[in-house]
């Protein structure tokens, strides 16, 4: 007689993200099985779904499982499933566009605070196979070999032959952010070969000496990657500071979306678990840059003048520049978690004997006075909200439009000129 199977345990769906590839591959699931953890639930596991690209985390409660899911196919489809109800959270390597906004009007302004988190930092790595010779590349030259008009490794450097072209696929948030950081309003080439997987695409990159491609920082794997400069400003690799500061001009923000319409309460929950430093500990572990703010070492730029020189030079710059919104003093979404974060790092390590350096920067549009006296309303506006949190900074300083970062020819380059640094003397 067969011995009866008893029915499978009721499995309850908790939480459901959709989203970006690069979000959703590994850190997704990983913040997800923490945050169930975290919430009482034992054995708690990864398993494939069956489909590609997407995964369960489940856990037991009792007699009964509980999961989150995670399809992690493409940025764009974040906003796609939040608008028609099949998502919870939206994970993008991307921001929302205009036009992803109005759709989810309903649930709410999708670029504000209270819906659009910043996640942690990305920096699109340019990879090849790790014996090309090639020792840096500028946006320029990476634009003419993505769309074509560079078609041989002689022209920027390398020892000759054809440049083999890997992409991400076109729902991909790598591929967008690239698209819109190097290509503009020009197209791939279309013999590119576009790939939708991460891993498979550095991979593809690491084994053919003639490639080149682009991918998120941690797939970098056993390729190699070239140090890229923007116009005006040194060659830079991806690494912690340079994407911590968003210096790098290929770095990136990943952003997880929250509606409020309707919402699944257990969102916010598990939104505010990701930006905690538990959270930020394990986008670490997995290959990004966390948001969490750290003393690094840093080289003062050669072209830096004596003022700048004697106002930082005995002091440690920090993991974190801020930033703004369009055309003000305000600051961005991801500065107004940064206050936090500063003070809680400034508090680690005895507030009493640490001196705050905030030194502010404008882009080179109009008038240079007027750029000066707006690099020092930036820096005095995040003097002020550290103070409204108690930290009382010890100087703040500006520069105008000296030492760019980026290109102050594109709107891109222009925001990120705009920024305020922060140093410390510990």
């Amino acid at each position: 007689m067969a011995v009866p199977v008893p029915p499978p345990a009721p499995e309850t769906i908790l939480l459901r993200l959709s989203g970006s590839n690069t979000v959703g591959a590994v850190l997704g699931p990983r913040l997800a099985q923490a945050f169930l953890a975290s919430t009482g639930d034992a054995n708690v596991t990864i398993v494939p779904s069956g489909q590609a690209d997407e995964v369960k985390i489940v856990g037991e409660r009792g007699e009964k499982h509980e999961s989150i899911t995670v399809a992690a196919h493409g940025s764009a489809t974040a906003f796609s499933d939040l608008a028609r109800g099949a998502a919870d959270v939206g994970m993008a390597s991307r921001r929302i566009k205009p036009a992803e906004a109005d759709s989810l009007k309903s649930a709410g302004d999708m670029t504000d605070a209270s819906h659009e988190h910043v996640l942690a930092l990305d920096g699109i790595a340019i990879i090849v196979n790790p014996a090309n010779p090639v020792s840096a590349l500028t946006k320029a030259q990476l634009h003419d070999i993505f769309d074509g008009s560079i078609k041989n490794w002689s022209q920027v450097g390398g020892t000759g032959g054809a440049i083999h072209l890997f992409a991400r696929d076109d729902k991909s948030g790598t591929f967008d952010t690239f698209k819109s950081l190097v290509l503009g309003h020009d197209r791939i080439v279309p013999d590119a070969r576009r790939i939708e997987d991460s891993r498979e695409l550095s991979n593809d990159v690491a084994a053919d000496p003639a490639a080149i491609g682009f991918i998120g920082l941690p797939y970098v794997l056993s390729a190699r990657a070239v140090p890229v400069a923007d116009v005006g400003a040194t060659a830079l690799l991806p690494n912690r500071l340079t994407v911590g500061t968003e210096d790098y001009p290929l770095a990136r923000r990943l952003f997880l979306y929250t509606p409020i319409a309707g919402a699944n309460p257990l969102a916010a929950r598990f939104t505010e678990f990701a930006l905690s430093p538990e959270g930020q500990a394990i986008a670490e572990q997995t290959g990004f840059v966390p948001l969490t703010v750290k003393p690094e070492a840093a080289a003062i730029p050669q072209a830096a003048p004596d003022r700048f020189r004697q106002l930082v030079g005995r002091a440690t710059r920090l993991s974190t520049n801020f930033r703004f919104q369009p055309n003000s003093v305000a600051l961005d979404n991801r500065g107004q978690r940064d206050l936090d974060r500063l003070v809680n790092f400034i508090v680690s390590v005895h507030a009493a004997s640490t001196q705050v350096i905030l030194v502010g920067f404008a882009d080179n549009t109009g008038n240079p006075i007027a750029n000066l006296a707006v690099s020092k309303k930036r820096a005095e506006a995040v003097a002020a909200g550290l103070a409204e949190r108690g930290l009382r900074v010890g100087q703040v300083a500006a520069f105008g439009a000296e030492l760019p970062v980026a290109d102050n020819n594109s709107d891109d380059g222009r925001e990120k000129n705009r920024r305020v640094e922060v140093y410390v003397q510990l």
